[in-house]
């Protein structure tokens, strides 16, 4: 779809303030009611989804022109979906769909952010969103003893994604989810450097057509891999193989799970155990991709008719997606499930998260902004009374260590793959 096919929405937005707000009925306080990290940054109305629809339906009607103000309130927004589950409790429209689209349309029209251009250039030189050589992708799994799906089959394809793949620090956990599955007797295999970008956040940034390239590529992969599970510890690629690929129309052939979904089963089927106990008190952070924006996509066509004028109504009826079918509940059972440890609840939690600051393009446009939401985030961990926060997102952890370390806090970070290897 374009940026016009939303115009409907654009006119109808009351600009209610619901795309800022936690809704009403899980608010458990004024701290920690906000939901839109835009608004709570730059406390201006354009910076909402509501001011980002009304400068989407001014540009679309010529009454105003690209400048650099209105790319910072296109871009500077981590493209969480908080407000478009937030807008959905009042009113059905499509918030996150449009302003996916406003990008899109900024970057076809040659208007692109500067500190996005070396990023896409590279993702189209390395295959990748780090900037690093292709070549070195693999090294992440050198010694470990697993197949390589382009040579040899393989039942399970374990996709590692970009910052797992080049970031070392996080190596050990994309490295122990290969070594968990082994343990588990799962047949799984690895593309090592042959692996590329899922595609997703550049799809984000406005940059659509590299989705597209990515997926038909992974297909081609899996088809002659002949896998039947594609399991990935990246909530980014998770999003972008669930729901991104089936938008666009690219069936992988395979079932897609998120890490904690599969290490979930095999730990309720006795094939993973533990042994050790971990006497900590933790709290989970929701990330985004896992959340809400990986509600399964629900693909509609009909026709929008008014009744009496007035009602709104869609023929076929149209289901909307609130962010309510998220990956929720695999990783608070894992967690649940570890000898010693005690889950507590932040007040942002689930669909109403708040995000962690690393997506849509604001680490690379707008670190600052990336580094302040994440010690948001910190605050509200903090608040609990845990002693961590755990996360199933190299982005969100990544964000955070980077957020937390010039502070010298104690709070401790943790992917939920690196509690569970410690407890077997």
């Amino acid at each position: 779809m374009a940026l016009e096919d939303y115009k409907a929405d654009m006119e109808r937005c009351s600009r209610c303030s619901y795309c800022k707000w936690v809704p009403l009925a899980q608010v458990k306080s004024l701290r920690f009611a906000q939901v839109c990290p835009s608004i709570w940054e730059n406390n201006f109305h354009s910076y909402s989804a509501g001011g980002r629809l009304t400068a989407a339906l001014s540009l679309l009607e010529g009454r105003v022109d690209y400048s650099d103000k209105l790319l910072e309130i296109i871009y500077k927004c981590q493209m969480g979906g908080a407000c478009d589950v937030s807008c959905k409790v009042a009113r059905h429209l499509e918030p996150y769909q449009s302003m996916l689209e406003l990008r899109a349309k900024a970057v076809e029209d040659g208007q692109l952010l500067p500190q996005h251009i070396p990023v896409i250039d590279g993702l189209r030189k390395e295959d990748n969103m780090l900037q690093k050589l292709k070549a070195d992708r693999g090294k992440w799994a050198e010694g470990l003893d697993v197949k390589n799906i382009t040579k040899e089959k393989a039942e399970v394809y374990y996709h590692a994604g970009c910052r797992y793949s080049f970031d070392e620090d996080l190596w050990p956990i994309s490295r122990g989810a290969v070594n968990l599955l082994k343990r588990a007797g799962v047949d799984v295999g690895i593309a090592g450097k042959d692996e590329v970008c899922c595609g997703g956040r550049a799809y984000e940034m406005g940059y659509q057509s590299e989705l597209t390239k990515y997926a038909e590529s992974t297909a081609d992969m899996l088809k002659i891999a002949g896998a039947k599970i594609l399991v990935t510890s990246c909530a980014d690629c998770y999003s972008a193989f669930k729901v991104l690929y089936p938008k666009v129309g690219i069936n992988l052939g395979v079932k897609v799970m998120h890490i904690t979904e599969y290490l979930n089963e095999l730990i309720k089927d006795g094939r993973i155990r533990f042994s050790k106990s971990l006497p900590m008190t933790i709290t989970y952070h929701d990330p985004c991709h896992l959340g809400r924006l990986a509600d399964p996509w629900i693909a509609w066509e009909g026709v929008e008719k008014k009744v009496l004028n007035q009602l709104i109504v869609h023929e076929p009826k149209k289901v909307w997606r609130r962010g309510a079918n998220g990956v929720y509940e695999p990783p608070r059972e894992i967690l649940n499930s570890i000898p010693g440890l005690k889950l507590v609840e932040m007040q942002r939690i689930k669909e109403y998260a708040w995000c962690c600051g690393a997506g849509g393009g604001v680490k690379e446009a707008y670190p600052d902004f990336a580094i302040r939401t994440a010690l948001e985030r910190i605050e509200e961990a903090k608040s609990t009374g845990a002693e961590a926060m755990v996360t199933a997102c190299p982005w969100c952890e990544r964000n955070f260590k980077d957020a937390i370390k010039p502070s010298g806090d104690g709070l401790k970070i943790y992917d939920i793959l690196e509690l569970v290897q410690q407890a077997i």
